[in-house]
Formats: C-alpha cells, sequence, structure tokens
C-alpha cells in the first residue's frame, strides 16, 4: 500500500516522498491496458480486435507511466487534504531525484520525491495594537477656489478666430514639416498637425510666433529655439522625433489662430456645469464647486490612507516564507523558465505582493469579509446609471439595463474587477475601523510633498 514519508528540508519547506508498492499500479494499469486494447487503430486489424501482446508492446510502457504518475499524484493529493497542508502554488518533484522507472515485465516499488512551500502561521501586530496613522484633510482655500472657477469657465467657453497673434492666451492651429536651411520641404506625408497655446511654446518659439497671421511660416532648428529642459519635451510632441532631430530644420505654417473667451460666471454657465441641480447664485456655485473639491481631496487622502495602511501591514507583520521553495517555483513554475538574476531581480516585488496576499486573505477570512454577486450586479448598475446621469432609483429610465447586465454577467474580466475593488474596499473599510486615526488639516501643496508610504516603512 503507498505511503508517505515527510521529511522538513528548510524553513517551510518539507519533501514529501511518494512510496508506491506495485499493488498500487499495476491492476490500474492492466485494467487500463485492457481498455485501450478495445478502442486501438492499428492497421491490419478491426477495431477491438488488436492481440493483446501486440498493444502491450506497443502502448504498455507509456500506459504504465501515466499510470504510476496519477497513482502518486492521487496519494500525495489525499495526503495533503489528511494533513490539512496549506502550501504555495504546486508540489514541484525534487531536482536530480534518482528514481527507477517502471518496467512492465518486473514491476517493483517506486519512489516520488516532492518538496513543497507551506503557509506560515502569522499575526498582525499593527491591527491588535491599534497602530496611530493619519488621515489628511486638505484645505480649500479662497485660491484654488478662484483657480477651478477660473478652470470652469475656461472649460465651458468658446474660441474666437484671431486676426494675429498677439497675446500669451492666443491658440495656434499650425503644422510642421520637416524641410532645409531655405524652408524646403524634404519628402512629403511627413507634416505633424498641432494645437497649442503660445503661452506653452518653447521659449523662443513663443517670441517668433507673435505677431504672425494665418498663411505665416518660420523655419528653425529645435535646438536654437529650445532651453535644454524644454528641448527633450519638445521633441517628443509635437514633433514625435528623436534627439538627433534637435539639429534639424522645420518649417512651422500657422494653418490658423484663436482665443479661448472664457464663459460668464452668471445662470448659463450654472446650467452647463450642475445640469440636474438649480443652483441660485455665485455664492451657491461656489459653495457647490467646494464641496466637490473637497470629495476630491478626500478621495485622494483616502488614497494615501489605504497606501499607509497597506504598507504599514506588508512590512510590520513578521512572516516566515519558505524563500528556497519559492525562488525555484519562480524560476520553473511559469509558462517560461526565468534564470536566477531573473528571479533576484524580481523576487522583492514577489515577495512584497505575497505577504500582502497572506495578510489580506487572514484579516477577511476571520473578519467574515465578503463580496457577493448581487453586490457586483448593483454596483455595475449604479455606475451604468451615473454615466447617464441617474440615480440608483432611475432604473425605470433604462428600460435596456436588464439586457445590458445579461451581457455583463458573460464579461468575466470585468465582473472579477469589480468584485476585486468592491472586496478591498470592504476591507481597507474595516481596517480604518482597526486603526487609531488621527485627523490632520494640511495645505495643498504639503500634502503632495509628503513622503512616500513604502519607503516610510520598508526596513527588510
Amino acid at each position: 500500500m503507498a505511503t508517505v514519508i515527510r521529511e522538513n528540508i528548510g524553513t517551510l519547506h518539507d519533501k514529501l516522498i511518494v512510496k508506491l508498492s506495485k499493488d498500487d499500479y499495476m491492476p490500474a494499469f492492466e485494467k487500463n491496458l485492457k481498455q485501450y486494447a478495445k478502442t486501438a487503430n492499428v492497421p491490419g486489424f478491426r477495431k477491438g480486435m488488436v492481440p493483446a501482446g501486440m498493444v502491450r508492446k506497443m502502448h504498455g510502457q507509456t500506459i504504465l507511466n501515466e499510470e504510476v504518475v496519477r497513482a502518486a499524484g492521487k496519494k500525495l493529493e489525499d495526503y495533503m487534504t489528511a494533513e490539512k497542508l496549506a502550501i504555495f502554488a504546486q508540489p514541484m518533484v525534487l531536482p536530480d531525484q534518482a528514481r527507477t522507472q517502471p518496467d512492465m515485465s518486473k514491476p517493483e516499488d517506486i519512489d516520488f520525491a516532492f518538496e513543497v512551500g507551506l503557509k506560515p502561521e502569522f499575526d498582525v501586530p499593527a491591527v491588535a495594537n491599534k497602530a496611530t496613522l493619519t488621515r489628511y484633510k486638505i484645505t480649500v482655500t479662497d485660491k484654488m477656489m478662484d483657480d477651478e472657477v477660473e478652470r470652469i469657465t475656461r472649460r465651458y467657453g468658446k474660441v474666437e478666430s484671431q486676426d494675429a497673434v498677439t497675446a500669451k492666451e492666443d491658440i495656434i492651429y499650425a503644422k510642421y514639416e520637416p524641410c532645409d536651411a531655405d524652408g524646403n520641404v524634404t519628402g512629403e506625408g511627413n507634416e505633424i498637425a498641432d494645437t497649442e497655446m503660445q503661452d506653452k511654446m518653447p521659449a523662443k518659439l513663443k517670441e517668433m510666433v507673435m505677431g504672425k497671421k494665418a498663411g505665416d511660416t518660420l523655419v528653425f532648428r529645435p535646438a536654437d529655439v529650445c532651453t535644454a529642459d524644454e528641448l527633450k519635451a519638445f521633441l517628443k510632441d509635437p514633433l514625435k522625433a528623436g534627439e538627433e532631430a534637435g539639429e534639424h530644420y522645420y518649417k512651422l505654417t500657422i494653418n490658423k489662430v484663436g482665443r479661448l473667451i472664457p464663459m460668464e460666471v452668471g445662470p448659463e454657465l450654472y446650467a452647463q456645469v450642475f445640469q440636474n441641480t438649480e443652483v441660485k447664485d455665485e455664492a451657491e456655485f461656489r459653495e457647490k464647486i467646494k464641496a466637490e473639491l473637497s470629495r476630491e481631496f478626500d478621495r485622494i487622502t483616502g488614497e494615501r490612507l489605504h497606501n499607509e495602511i497597506y504598507e504599514l501591514l506588508v512590512h510590520n507583520t513578521p512572516i516566515n516564507l519558505p524563500v528556497a521553495f519559492l525562488k525555484r517555483w519562480m524560476r520553473e513554475g511559469g509558462e517560461t523558465r526565468k534564470s536566477a538574476q531573473e528571479v533576484e531581480h524580481e523576487f522583492g516585488g514577489f515577495e512584497h505582493q505575497l505577504r500582502w496576499q497572506l495578510i489580506s486573505d487572514k484579516l477577511m477570512q476571520e473578519h467574515a469579509i465578503s463580496v457577493d454577486m448581487q453586490d457586483v450586479k448593483k454596483d455595475i448598475k449604479t455606475r451604468v446609471l451615473a454615466y447617464f446621469g441617474l440615480g440608483p432609483d432611475d432604473e425605470d429610465q433604462a428600460p435596456w439595463m436588464e439586457g445590458y447586465m445579461a451581457k455583463i454577467q458573460k464579461d468575466e474580466k470585468m465582473i472579477d474587477e469589480t468584485y476585486r475593488r468592491l472586496l478591498f474596499a470592504k476591507l481597507f473599510s474595516f481596517l480604518e475601523t482597526q486603526f487609531t486615526i488621527e485627523e490632520k488639516e494640511i495645505e495643498e501643496e504639503a500634502f503632495f510633498k509628503l513622503g512616500d508610504a513604502h519607503a516610510a516603512h520598508h526596513h527588510h
């Protein structure tokens, strides 16, 4: 009868030796051989009438090898289930093991040696100790409000044609063409269309286009009109060229000049920005904008808090890992084999993500955090309705929704992405209640200068 011997060969790293006797695989082999003979197609013989000896000679070894591997795999699986072994990935056959090949004429005992990486038991001290974290609140200043109102008026403004470029706010519709020093275009079909505000052009080019009209042209070399900092960006966009193009000549042709005229702050703007809400005056308009800015800042600061939680847990939860097994699995367990150098290069990021997976799985299991299909469907419906400016209670205005949802349920990628997003949103909402959260007001500029959460907690 098959047995399994377990030996420890490292931290959370065990060897499992499956010992098969001939009685563990020969009866099934003989049965499979007879079954194969009934269906074998051999030229010169009717189906099912192939002599057993011929079938054994032609296919017996292959069938025997398959049965031995199947028997070993089944015994290994039964053993791990009985012992409740929680392992990473799949058992891997130990390299360079000396294993006797099965012989149909002289069946004997056969050993299979596997290695497994065991999942660790661990605690999460940061949660148990209610570690202290900061939730930032970005202050919405009067200047931020003024800037946002100006941005909105420009967004809903209109472009009016101009006779010539006379202001930095002017919009220049132009094309660039490679040419020689005299402006003769070299090659056809290489023109690049571009629309740009005069103020966004390279420093010297701004001066050169000032006063120019539609139809006017300029010949220049990027290296002559750009500062060192401007050149790389200008070559990339709009010219879409490599570094060598800095010394080449280009012909700029102005096709049209326009100027963005911002929309005045008033009822027409209020109706455009808040289409489903009545806004009485500018004070209420600014209050609604402030509320939207605050919501966006809360989203950004919330993401930072969640990232802080993530890094704190990953870097401050003591977890032992079967490193030797995991590195071998990374080398050999994928579709393509990796080199030792590739594994070493990638292992840090792999380990970081693996630690988070272990921690999040443990927390979700211990605290019954889950998402069902109804949650997924409801979220998708809500987002689709919002896209069309409808609320959760307005489904009667979307008679196509039932057909759309039937189609979406076949989109495994969207279902999976929605499921994971909701699941981790629930997890982080729960985690926020498990830490000591201190709120702190902060200016926008200071917030975006805060240190990286990963760097703050990384110490191994």
